[in-house]
């Protein structure tokens, strides 16, 4: 497994969570970085990217403005913080990387896909 992102888990409506995705030295070393969240009975969509250098980011604009998505490529780490929570954040999130930034944001062809985490977000 290339990429594994944790750190889900129940939060109250309103609340914050930050999810950490960890993945291999050869993907952080020139990987861009992205996440994903597929919720029961929608399509996964797109939420937030970062160039590998990290001198980058873009967001969808159902996240944009109350999340930060960052990396630590020292520690080959990859980070979204989630601020802000509602009901209908709840999905299951996933991290993934390809060496195009424009291709995450398409969300297809990806070269590696994180195993999801769960995040609930109570009312």
């Amino acid at each position: 497994v290339q990429l594994q992102a944790f750190g889900g888990g129940l939060v109250q409506a309103g609340g914050s969570l930050r999810l950490s995705c960890a993945g291999s030295e050869r993907l952080f070393r020139s990987y861009a970085m992205g996440w994903f969240r597929q919720a029961p009975g929608k399509e996964r969509e797109f939420l937030a990217a970062i160039t590998w250098r990290g001198d980058s980011t873009s967001y969808d604009d159902s996240v944009k403005g109350r999340s930060t998505i960052s990396r630590d490529n020292a520690k080959n780490m990859a980070y979204l913080q989630m601020n802000s929570l509602n009901p209908e954040d709840t999905a299951v999130y996933y991290c993934a990387a390809d060496p195009d930034i424009r291709a995450l944001r398409r969300g297809i062809h990806l070269r590696a896909w994180g195993q999801g985490t769960q995040v609930t977000v109570s009312s």
